[in-house]
Protein backbone atom coordinates (compact mmCIF):
# COMPACT_ATOMS: atom_id res chain seq x y z
CA UNK A 1 0.00 0.00 0.00
CA UNK A 2 1.51 3.26 -0.99
CA UNK A 3 1.74 6.23 1.93
CA UNK A 4 -0.53 8.43 -0.15
CA UNK A 5 -3.13 5.77 0.22
CA UNK A 6 -2.42 5.38 3.44
CA UNK A 7 -2.96 8.66 4.67
CA UNK A 8 -6.24 8.88 2.78
CA UNK A 9 -7.91 5.24 4.22
CA UNK A 10 -6.47 6.02 8.22
CA UNK A 11 -9.04 8.33 10.60
CA UNK A 12 -7.16 8.69 13.88
CA UNK A 13 -9.34 10.58 16.28
CA UNK A 14 -8.38 11.82 19.73
CA UNK A 15 -10.26 11.90 22.86
CA UNK A 16 -8.81 14.62 25.82
CA UNK A 17 -9.15 15.61 28.91
CA UNK A 18 -6.80 18.90 29.49
CA UNK A 19 -7.42 18.87 33.15
CA UNK A 20 -8.61 22.57 33.42
CA UNK A 21 -7.33 24.26 30.66
CA UNK A 22 -8.07 27.97 31.78
CA UNK A 23 -6.09 31.18 30.58
CA UNK A 24 -4.73 33.43 33.43
CA UNK A 25 -7.60 36.24 32.81
CA UNK A 26 -10.76 36.84 34.26
CA UNK A 27 -14.11 36.09 32.21
CA UNK A 28 -16.54 38.22 33.77
CA UNK A 29 -19.50 36.22 35.03
CA UNK A 30 -18.17 32.87 35.49
CA UNK A 31 -16.30 31.23 38.65
CA UNK A 32 -12.76 31.08 37.69
CA UNK A 33 -10.54 32.96 40.50
CA UNK A 34 -8.90 29.90 40.95
CA UNK A 35 -7.44 30.38 37.76
CA UNK A 36 -5.76 33.27 38.18
CA UNK A 37 -2.83 35.16 39.26
CA UNK A 38 -3.81 35.95 42.61
CA UNK A 39 -5.78 32.68 43.05
CA UNK A 40 -4.48 29.74 44.84
CA UNK A 41 -3.23 28.40 41.64
CA UNK A 42 -1.46 31.30 40.86
CA UNK A 43 -2.09 31.22 37.65
CA UNK A 44 0.22 33.31 35.54
CA UNK A 45 1.48 33.54 32.03
CA UNK A 46 4.30 31.74 32.53
CA UNK A 47 2.42 28.87 33.95
CA UNK A 48 -0.47 28.94 31.29
CA UNK A 49 2.26 29.07 28.62
CA UNK A 50 3.93 25.71 29.76
CA UNK A 51 0.39 23.95 30.43
CA UNK A 52 -0.47 24.72 26.84
CA UNK A 53 2.41 23.71 25.29
CA UNK A 54 2.47 20.40 27.10
CA UNK A 55 -0.70 19.79 26.03
CA UNK A 56 0.28 20.00 22.01
CA UNK A 57 3.48 18.03 22.98
CA UNK A 58 0.70 15.53 24.23
CA UNK A 59 -1.70 15.65 21.39
CA UNK A 60 1.45 15.60 19.10
CA UNK A 61 2.29 11.95 20.93
CA UNK A 62 -1.06 10.75 19.98
CA UNK A 63 -0.02 10.75 16.15
CA UNK A 64 2.79 7.90 16.67
CA UNK A 65 1.68 3.65 16.91
CA UNK A 66 2.65 3.18 20.10
CA UNK A 67 4.88 0.08 19.38
CA UNK A 68 8.36 1.68 19.41
CA UNK A 69 8.19 2.19 15.63
CA UNK A 70 9.39 5.36 13.77
CA UNK A 71 5.75 5.68 12.04
CA UNK A 72 4.02 8.96 12.81
CA UNK A 73 1.33 11.23 11.36
CA UNK A 74 -0.97 13.85 13.45
CA UNK A 75 -4.38 12.96 14.12
CA UNK A 76 -7.32 14.10 11.92
CA UNK A 77 -9.56 15.09 14.67
CA UNK A 78 -9.25 16.17 18.28
CA UNK A 79 -11.71 15.85 21.17
CA UNK A 80 -10.98 18.40 23.94
CA UNK A 81 -12.68 18.12 27.29
CA UNK A 82 -12.24 21.28 30.34
CA UNK A 83 -11.00 23.97 28.14
CA UNK A 84 -12.35 27.76 29.48
CA UNK A 85 -12.71 29.49 25.95
CA UNK A 86 -12.17 30.29 22.40
CA UNK A 87 -8.98 32.53 23.56
CA UNK A 88 -7.08 29.46 24.95
CA UNK A 89 -8.13 27.13 22.05
CA UNK A 90 -6.99 30.04 19.36
CA UNK A 91 -3.43 29.88 21.71
CA UNK A 92 -2.88 26.00 21.31
CA UNK A 93 -4.54 26.31 17.87
CA UNK A 94 -1.81 29.29 16.34
CA UNK A 95 0.28 29.82 19.15
CA UNK A 96 1.31 26.84 20.70
CA UNK A 97 3.62 24.20 19.83
CA UNK A 98 0.77 22.76 17.90
CA UNK A 99 1.10 25.97 15.74
CA UNK A 100 2.58 23.95 12.70
CA UNK A 101 -0.38 21.36 12.56
CA UNK A 102 -3.10 23.43 11.02
CA UNK A 103 -5.90 22.71 12.91
CA UNK A 104 -9.49 24.93 12.52
CA UNK A 105 -11.71 24.39 15.69
CA UNK A 106 -15.18 24.91 16.98
CA UNK A 107 -16.40 25.06 20.40
CA UNK A 108 -18.83 26.06 22.78
CA UNK A 109 -19.79 28.79 24.72
CA UNK A 110 -21.54 26.97 27.68
CA UNK A 111 -23.67 28.48 31.49
CA UNK A 112 -21.31 26.46 32.93
CA UNK A 113 -20.66 28.13 36.56
CA UNK A 114 -16.51 27.57 35.72
CA UNK A 115 -17.11 28.39 32.28
CA UNK A 116 -15.90 25.23 31.23
CA UNK A 117 -16.11 24.17 27.76
CA UNK A 118 -15.80 21.80 25.18
CA UNK A 119 -13.87 22.10 21.58
CA UNK A 120 -13.12 19.94 18.60
CA UNK A 121 -10.04 20.47 16.57
CA UNK A 122 -10.25 18.79 12.64
CA UNK A 123 -7.45 19.02 10.12
CA UNK A 124 -9.21 20.47 6.65
CA UNK A 125 -7.53 18.13 4.69
CA UNK A 126 -9.23 14.95 6.43
CA UNK A 127 -12.82 16.37 7.52
CA UNK A 128 -15.04 19.35 5.70
CA UNK A 129 -16.75 20.88 8.42
CA UNK A 130 -20.19 21.70 6.82
CA UNK A 131 -22.26 22.87 10.32
CA UNK A 132 -21.70 22.68 14.12
CA UNK A 133 -23.78 24.12 17.22
CA UNK A 134 -24.51 23.43 21.02
CA UNK A 135 -26.90 21.33 22.46
CA UNK A 136 -27.95 22.58 25.95
CA UNK A 137 -28.73 20.15 28.84
CA UNK A 138 -31.59 21.37 31.03
CA UNK A 139 -30.35 20.51 34.88
CA UNK A 140 -32.23 18.94 37.34
CA UNK A 141 -34.10 21.45 39.90
CA UNK A 142 -31.28 22.66 42.10
CA UNK A 143 -28.38 21.69 39.91
CA UNK A 144 -26.29 24.51 38.35
CA UNK A 145 -25.96 24.61 34.42
CA UNK A 146 -23.31 21.96 33.37
CA UNK A 147 -21.18 22.04 29.88
CA UNK A 148 -23.33 22.28 26.20
CA UNK A 149 -22.60 18.96 24.13
CA UNK A 150 -21.19 20.25 20.78
CA UNK A 151 -22.74 18.88 17.51
CA UNK A 152 -20.31 18.77 14.43
CA UNK A 153 -21.18 17.59 10.97
CA UNK A 154 -18.90 17.70 8.05
CA UNK A 155 -17.45 15.36 5.40
CA UNK A 156 -14.46 12.86 5.13
CA UNK A 157 -12.45 12.61 2.49
CA UNK A 158 -14.04 9.34 1.20
CA UNK A 159 -17.46 12.05 1.29
CA UNK A 160 -19.41 10.63 3.85
CA UNK A 161 -20.66 12.59 6.13
CA UNK A 162 -19.46 12.54 9.77
CA UNK A 163 -21.26 13.70 12.81
CA UNK A 164 -19.48 14.31 15.77
CA UNK A 165 -20.63 14.62 19.48
CA UNK A 166 -18.09 15.68 22.62
CA UNK A 167 -19.91 15.46 26.15
CA UNK A 168 -18.21 16.27 29.14
CA UNK A 169 -20.84 15.68 31.74
CA UNK A 170 -21.65 16.63 35.22
CA UNK A 171 -18.41 15.40 37.88
CA UNK A 172 -19.13 12.83 40.50
CA UNK A 173 -17.32 14.65 43.01
CA UNK A 174 -20.10 16.10 44.98
CA UNK A 175 -22.24 12.42 45.69
CA UNK A 176 -22.06 9.80 42.74
CA UNK A 177 -25.64 8.59 43.55
CA UNK A 178 -27.28 12.02 43.44
CA UNK A 179 -25.53 13.62 40.37
CA UNK A 180 -26.72 10.42 37.79
CA UNK A 181 -29.78 11.76 37.18
CA UNK A 182 -27.66 14.71 36.00
CA UNK A 183 -25.65 12.10 33.62
CA UNK A 184 -28.30 10.31 32.75
CA UNK A 185 -29.43 13.59 30.96
CA UNK A 186 -26.91 14.08 28.79
CA UNK A 187 -26.81 10.46 27.67
CA UNK A 188 -30.95 11.39 26.83
CA UNK A 189 -29.72 14.60 24.81
CA UNK A 190 -27.83 12.63 23.16
CA UNK A 191 -30.15 9.81 21.78
CA UNK A 192 -32.54 11.98 21.25
CA UNK A 193 -29.92 14.15 18.36
CA UNK A 194 -28.95 10.54 17.10
CA UNK A 195 -32.93 9.18 16.83
CA UNK A 196 -33.09 12.79 15.02
CA UNK A 197 -30.40 11.90 12.42
CA UNK A 198 -31.82 8.81 11.99
CA UNK A 199 -35.39 9.63 10.52
CA UNK A 200 -33.00 10.85 7.79
CA UNK A 201 -30.15 8.00 7.71
CA UNK A 202 -30.22 4.52 9.50
CA UNK A 203 -26.78 3.85 8.50
CA UNK A 204 -24.84 7.65 9.69
CA UNK A 205 -21.84 7.45 10.86
CA UNK A 206 -21.88 8.92 14.18
CA UNK A 207 -19.31 9.81 16.84
CA UNK A 208 -19.51 10.50 20.83
CA UNK A 209 -16.09 11.23 22.46
CA UNK A 210 -15.49 12.97 25.78
CA UNK A 211 -15.71 12.85 29.51
CA UNK A 212 -18.52 10.88 30.67
CA UNK A 213 -17.84 10.98 34.38
CA UNK A 214 -19.01 7.50 34.79
CA UNK A 215 -17.15 4.35 33.96
CA UNK A 216 -18.35 1.31 32.09
CA UNK A 217 -21.23 -0.49 33.69
CA UNK A 218 -22.77 2.75 35.03
CA UNK A 219 -26.17 4.03 34.31
CA UNK A 220 -25.55 6.65 31.26
CA UNK A 221 -23.30 4.39 29.73
CA UNK A 222 -25.21 1.60 29.78
CA UNK A 223 -28.38 3.89 28.46
CA UNK A 224 -26.06 4.80 25.73
CA UNK A 225 -25.02 1.36 24.71
CA UNK A 226 -28.16 -0.10 24.43
CA UNK A 227 -29.22 2.33 21.61
CA UNK A 228 -27.11 1.14 18.92
CA UNK A 229 -23.95 3.17 19.93
CA UNK A 230 -21.20 0.70 20.43
CA UNK A 231 -18.08 1.55 23.32
CA UNK A 232 -15.07 1.24 21.25
CA UNK A 233 -12.72 2.45 23.59
CA UNK A 234 -13.84 -0.25 26.49
CA UNK A 235 -11.21 -2.47 26.19
CA UNK A 236 -8.12 0.50 25.47
CA UNK A 237 -5.22 -0.05 27.14
CA UNK A 238 -1.86 1.86 27.34
CA UNK A 239 1.58 0.20 26.67
CA UNK A 240 3.62 1.54 29.47
CA UNK A 241 1.11 0.07 32.27
CA UNK A 242 -1.93 2.53 31.93
CA UNK A 243 -5.01 0.31 32.57
CA UNK A 244 -7.62 3.43 32.05
CA UNK A 245 -7.62 7.17 31.37
CA UNK A 246 -7.81 8.28 34.94
CA UNK A 247 -6.70 6.55 38.11
CA UNK A 248 -8.75 6.83 41.57
CA UNK A 249 -6.97 6.07 44.68
CA UNK A 250 -4.55 3.39 42.92
CA UNK A 251 -7.07 2.18 41.05
CA UNK A 252 -7.00 2.96 37.10
CA UNK A 253 -10.39 3.40 35.25
CA UNK A 254 -11.63 4.84 32.05
CA UNK A 255 -14.28 8.19 32.66
CA UNK A 256 -13.56 8.98 29.02
CA UNK A 257 -14.91 7.45 25.91
CA UNK A 258 -15.49 6.97 22.39
CA UNK A 259 -18.54 5.50 21.19
CA UNK A 260 -19.62 4.87 17.63
CA UNK A 261 -22.74 3.90 15.61
CA UNK A 262 -22.96 0.79 13.75
CA UNK A 263 -21.79 2.15 10.56
CA UNK A 264 -18.44 3.70 12.17
CA UNK A 265 -17.74 0.41 13.61
CA UNK A 266 -17.81 -1.62 10.42
CA UNK A 267 -14.76 0.81 9.78
CA UNK A 268 -13.35 0.78 12.90
CA UNK A 269 -9.59 -0.38 13.34
CA UNK A 270 -8.18 -0.35 16.42
CA UNK A 271 -8.47 1.75 19.92
CA UNK A 272 -5.50 2.68 22.83
CA UNK A 273 -4.51 4.76 25.62
CA UNK A 274 -1.70 6.96 25.03
CA UNK A 275 0.19 6.68 27.83
CA UNK A 276 3.96 7.87 26.96
CA UNK A 277 6.76 7.83 29.46
CA UNK A 278 6.74 11.33 29.70
CA UNK A 279 2.55 11.36 30.80
CA UNK A 280 3.46 9.36 33.67
CA UNK A 281 4.98 9.46 37.30
CA UNK A 282 5.40 6.85 39.97
CA UNK A 283 2.45 6.75 42.23
CA UNK A 284 3.84 6.61 45.23
CA UNK A 285 1.06 6.22 47.60
CA UNK A 286 -0.39 3.27 46.13
CA UNK A 287 2.31 1.79 43.35
CA UNK A 288 3.00 1.48 39.49
CA UNK A 289 2.84 4.46 37.65
CA UNK A 290 -0.30 7.50 37.46
CA UNK A 291 -0.95 10.40 35.03
CA UNK A 292 1.73 13.18 35.66
CA UNK A 293 -0.98 15.66 36.07
CA UNK A 294 -0.40 19.95 36.26
CA UNK A 295 -1.71 20.30 40.14
CA UNK A 296 -1.56 18.22 43.41
CA UNK A 297 -3.84 19.93 45.13
CA UNK A 298 -2.27 23.70 45.52
CA UNK A 299 1.20 22.18 44.29
CA UNK A 300 2.32 22.60 41.03
CA UNK A 301 3.65 20.12 38.90
CA UNK A 302 4.36 21.42 35.60
CA UNK A 303 2.37 18.32 34.33
CA UNK A 304 -0.13 17.19 31.52
CA UNK A 305 -3.32 16.06 32.90
CA UNK A 306 -4.88 14.01 35.52
CA UNK A 307 -6.61 12.04 32.37
CA UNK A 308 -4.81 10.21 29.58
CA UNK A 309 -5.66 10.86 25.75
CA UNK A 310 -7.50 8.16 24.31
CA UNK A 311 -6.85 7.08 20.41
CA UNK A 312 -9.20 5.68 18.00
CA UNK A 313 -8.29 4.47 14.43
CA UNK A 314 -10.55 4.07 11.56
CA UNK A 315 -10.08 2.45 7.96
CA UNK A 316 -12.28 4.42 5.94
CA UNK A 317 -12.95 2.69 2.59
CA UNK A 318 -13.46 4.61 -0.56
Amino acid sequence: MSLSLLLVSLFTFVELNCENLFDYQHDEGFNDYEYLPEGTKKWDRNRYWQKLNNIARELVACGSEGDGSQAWTLPDMIALTEVENDSVIHDLTRRSLLRGAGYEYVMTQSADERGIDVALLYSPFSFRMLSHYSLSVTPPEGKHATRDILYAKGLLVTGDTLHVMVVHAPSRVDDEHATRPYRLRVAERVIHTIDSLARYDLAAKVVVAGDFNDYVGDSALVKLCTRHLVNVTQEAKGTNGAKGTYKFRGKWGSLDHVLVSPAMHDVFLDSRICDEPFLLEDDERYGGKQPLRNFNGPRWKRGFSDHLPLIVRFELKK
